[in-house]
């Protein structure tokens, strides 16, 4: 078959996106012409390659035997092409990353610090999501990868890397100083005031479930949007949070709020990484990667 490789381009973003519409956004095409070229490519290869959704277009069978080759040979034809530009591509571009707040806090700045100094010319867009949210992002191939927080439901194509672990502490402010010496059960926080991320966030999943584990039911008194909202809030006396350790350490150290111990044992929790792995990073997002993976 002589068929013209612009079709197997224009088919692989149709592919990736399953829709038309993003996919000549991307290519800088029009919509008309990149369904023209599918229809194209359908019937030079005589074969059905897409059904039309309410939401864009799905591959049919034969269509994800066709994306699996031209998707191969797309990555290696973009990691070329970044192979050559190399020099170029670390003295300016840009990287989108999404980032939980805790994994920024706790983890990312000094690495994005660390990186900055070395390439200053490239332009980092962080957008600030919760763990769900970046998955989809990476999904939708909107960022280049996402730093979050576990739990992080991922699966193929998407791929997850632990980066480092980490703990949160239960805390209180001034009013609860009397419990520092105590030792609670997580069923004796019910007769206190709870602060939590709210319920479209991972950390509210894991801790929906330990409470589950236990019999109990979680029902914050207080639902915060981010995990930086959470320590002001605990020291204006709204009540008891879990929050990572290393956020609470400084207020601890000043006195500003009070760590309580539990009887019952929180699980460990992750930094990690997502990205999809059909998806060709530009050089300067893999170099950004390499640094995130330092010491790891």
């Amino acid at each position: 078959m002589n068929v013209n490789f612009e079709y197997y381009k224009i088919f692989f973003y149709v592919a990736k996106y399953h829709n038309f519409t993003k996919a000549a956004h991307v290519l800088g095409n029009s919509q008309p012409n990149v369904t023209r070229a599918m229809n194209c490519l359908e019937q030079q290869i005589n074969t059905l390659l897409f059904v039309r959704t309410n939401r864009g277009v799905e591959l049919t069978p034969e269509g994800e035997k066709l994306y699996i080759r031209v998707s191969a040979a797309m990555a290696q034809i973009f990691e070329a092409e970044e192979e050559l530009s190399d020099s170029m591509s670390l003295s300016h571009g840009s990287i989108s990353i999404g980032a939980s707040e805790t994994a920024l806090n706790i983890f990312l700045l000094d690495k994005l610090k660390s990186f900055h100094m070395m390439y200053q010319g490239i332009r980092l867009k962080i957008y600030n999501h919760s763990t769900p949210q970046a998955i989809d992002a990476v999904k939708n191939g909107i960022i280049d990868f996402a730093v979050v927080s576990t739990p992080a439901d991922v699966e193929s194509p998407l791929k997850s890397v632990k980066l480092v672990p980490f703990r949160e502490i239960l805390i209180g402010g001034k009013t609860f100083t009397a419990l520092g010496s105590q030792e609670l059960s997580l069923s004796e926080l019910k007769d206190y005031p709870l602060i939590c991320l709210g319920r479209e966030t991972a950390t509210y999943d894991f801790y929906n479930k330990i409470f589950l584990s236990h019999g109990l039911e979680l029902n914050p008194d207080t639902e915060a949007a981010t995990t930086d909202q959470i320590l002001p809030l605990v020291k204006s006396e709204l009540g008891l949070a879990f929050i990572p350790e290393p956020m609470a350490a400084e207020a601890i150290n000043k006195n500003e709020i009070v760590r309580i111990q539990l009887r019952d044992e929180i699980p460990g929790r992750n930094i990690c990484m997502v990205y999809d792995s059909r998806h060709p990073l530009n050089s300067a997002a893999r170099e950004l990667q390499k640094v995130i993976m330092e010491g790891r």
